[in-house]
């Protein structure tokens, strides 16, 4: 690849992990940054990627592909810019050396709709948002949907949507840690959110339809801890009943012949991942409705 004083290539990785209450995201300083480092000529895009990254974090990585390549403004008074190509890696991870984890919902809080004071907080922001738009048709147009105004289900696969707007509403914190805007405490860059934003999309959108969320679980896990997991990626409730039953209709699972005695009162099953179900993975039928 040729030198262009003009152009930085990075590669960043968001690396997720799954928390006791939510999906975790793999930083540096306390959660103001994301591994990332400089394209150079030893670098595959194909097949050194994960590599690359395993190397960089120190993390075991699973499952791991291309998100988005995200081109900054250049800088004021030059004519350089950066290119940020993203990934979005899984891994089982707890307590990784020289990062500290943090929560997705850190960064956008009303995305986790699965509590009264969460749902109330979106409420907020709906009006909010809706007061915003509803002078000005195209915003409108880009609010009804993303927020789910006039009658519209909510979306939660519409991360980068709600962020956008709510930014340019002035609803959330800018960059600059003396901001004054209303949302969230957290100073990561603008760019590095939309980045963030845009992995969140990608997984509520794949846990639809493929098995990834496994690669999140133990080997062995309970069906509760599977609703869990969807549940904290969805950032919404499940039915119960309704989620076991699809589960072990689709034969996802097998059970393990073990049982979990970490928690209070009988000890659950533990269930293992059947590769051979991975082209027929439907879980968020039993997502519950939000209004």
């Amino acid at each position: 690849m040729p030198d262009n004083p003009l152009c930085t290539i990075d590669l960043v990785t968001i690396l997720i992990t799954m928390g006791e209450e939510a999906p975790t995201l793999l930083t540096l300083n306390q959660g103001q940054e994301l591994p990332s480092g400089p394209l150079t000529n030893r670098h595959s895009l194909q097949k050194g990627l994960h590599r690359w990254a395993e190397q960089h974090t120190g993390c075991s990585i699973g499952h791991m592909e291309q998100l988005y390549t995200f081109a900054d403004q250049p800088l004021p008074n030059t004519q350089h810019q950066l290119i940020r190509i993203s990934y979005l890696a899984l891994a089982r991870i707890t307590n990784p050396e020289g990062f500290s984890l943090q929560s997705l919902y850190t960064y956008f809080p009303w995305e986790d709709r699965r509590t009264p004071a969460t749902n109330s907080q979106f409420k907020e922001l709906r009006t909010h948002i809706t007061s915003w738009a509803s002078h000005d048709p195209e915003r409108l147009t880009r609010a009804i949907p993303a927020f789910g105004l006039n009658g519209l289900p909510w979306d939660d696969e519409k991360v980068l949507d709600r962020y956008e707007l709510l930014w340019e509403a002035g609803l959330v914190a800018k960059s600059l840690p003396t901001s004054t805007r209303k949302t969230d405490s957290s100073q990561i860059s603008f760019d590095n959110r939309r980045i963030l934003a845009t992995a969140l999309s990608r997984l509520r959108a794949k846990i639809r339809y493929t098995p990834i969320v496994f690669e999140l679980l133990p080997h062995a896990f309970t069906l509760l801890q599977l609703q869990k997991a969807m549940e904290n990626l969805s950032g919404r409730p499940m039915h119960k009943p309704n989620f076991r039953r699809l589960v072990l209709h689709q034969k996802l699972v097998e059970e393990s012949g073990e049982r979990d005695a970490s928690a209070p009162g009988r000890p659950a099953k533990l269930y293992h991942f059947r590769p051979e179900a991975a082209t027929s993975c439907y879980l968020s039928g039993a997502m519950l409705p939000l209004d």
